[in-house]
């Protein structure tokens, strides 16, 4: 997948959790497609 697509989507993904999340619940799920989005593009942790 292209690194642009996957920025699309991640940043889609966001604001879907800001909008309909609250709490700790949205900042864990903006933690994770933070995380996944990373580990994607860079290949890995480390």
């Amino acid at each position: 997948m292209d690194p642009i697509v996957l920025l699309i989507v991640a940043i889609v993904l966001m604001v879907l959790a800001w909008k309909f999340l609250a709490g700790l619940v949205k900042t864990a799920v903006l933690v994770v497609i933070l995380v996944a989005a990373a580990v994607f593009v860079f290949g890995g942790i480390g």
